[in-house]
């Protein structure tokens, strides 16, 4: 096996590349071993190629199947091989989503019997220990308890992956499974609260408005204090370059002229060129000039 293993879950395609894009981009390209577990297809995701309206999940519900064929794009510009679906594919549905009235995501009131958030959480958490046992990650990446914006499917995902990793460190669980493996590091995705008021106030005094609108003294929970962000990933040019690539890669999404491009290639090259982490499970390693850790296998043997 490689020396260093990143294991990262996340819900639909696309959270991967916008979340974790560029640390798997660095990690690949540096010989790490990089496996990411998708949870769904998204199903339920809004389609914005209006060519291709027809696939989605009120009309001809086909839109998994080629959101499996952006993922596949995406992994091939961050360099990422080994990329798989929770318990095979179509075992578990996009759980969609509502805004509800506190401006939150919510679960939808119709949902299919498929649907992730309807997932047994043993039985979810048991296909991702056989993953772990098998790829004995050092580092695992998912999301916080609120699923960092609060769809459905990002906190279960959350939910899946702790259980997952708890259950896999049990010698005496399921031994069929391989090994017991205690994963040493746990992170969660974040962004930066000082950073976002930052280029708020920048674009304002330059007389333009950020692409997302935020209320700034009431931030979502994915926004974190730099008291509480550990980890902060920056890395080469080109490793930008293949974020924004895979980004663009989940085209029915994310489109060229839309908010995550909004403001322009540089400016996107800045925005989307650092990802933060939240440390959930092991120690931190030595904080670099960024004041975080600056690479999340710092302190690993």
């Amino acid at each position: 096996m490689p020396d260093r293993r990143l294991l990262l879950v996340h819900a639909h395609p696309d959270d991967e590349s916008i979340g974790s894009g560029l640390a798997m981009a660095k990690y690949a390209a540096e010989g790490a071993q990089v496996t990411l577990v998708t949870c769904t297809l998204g199903e339920h995701g809004e389609v914005l190629v209006p060519e291709l309206e027809h696939l989605a999940a009120e009309r001809e519900d086909n839109l998994g199947p080629h959101r499996l064929g952006e993922l596949s794009d995406a992994m091939a510009h961050l360099g990422v091989k080994d990329f798989r679906r929770l318990g095979g594919d179509g075992t578990y549905r996009d759980s969609g989503m509502v805004w509800d009235e506190n401006g939150n995501a919510a679960a939808m009131d119709d949902i299919d019997s498929r649907a992730f958030w309807r997932a047994d959480l043993l039985e979810a958490a048991t296909h991702l220990v056989a993953v772990i046992r098998e790829v004995r990650p050092q580092v695992l990446v998912t999301y916080d308890e609120f699923g960092a914006y609060g769809h459905p499917d990002h906190i279960q995902a959350h939910r899946v992956a702790h259980y997952a990793a708890a259950l896999a460190a049990v010698p005496s669980y399921r031994r069929d499974l391989g090994e017991a493996w205690d994963i040493p590091k746990i992170y969660w995705t974040a962004e930066s609260a000082s950073r976002l008021r930052e280029a708020s106030e920048q674009l304002a005094q330059a007389g333009q408005e950020m692409p997302f609108q935020f209320d700034l003294d009431h931030l979502p929970p994915m926004f974190a204090e730099d008291e509480d962000l550990s980890a902060a990933i920056s890395s080469a040019p080109e490793h930008v370059q293949a974020k924004l690539d895979a980004m663009r890669a989940h085209a029915t999404q994310i489109t060229p002229d839309g908010q995550f491009f909004a403001m322009g290639m540089d400016l996107a090259a800045i925005t989307w060129g650092t990802e933060y982490y939240r440390l959930a499970k092991g120690v931190a390693g030595p904080v670099g000039e960024s004041g975080f850790e600056e690479d999340l296998f710092a302190g690993l043997g």
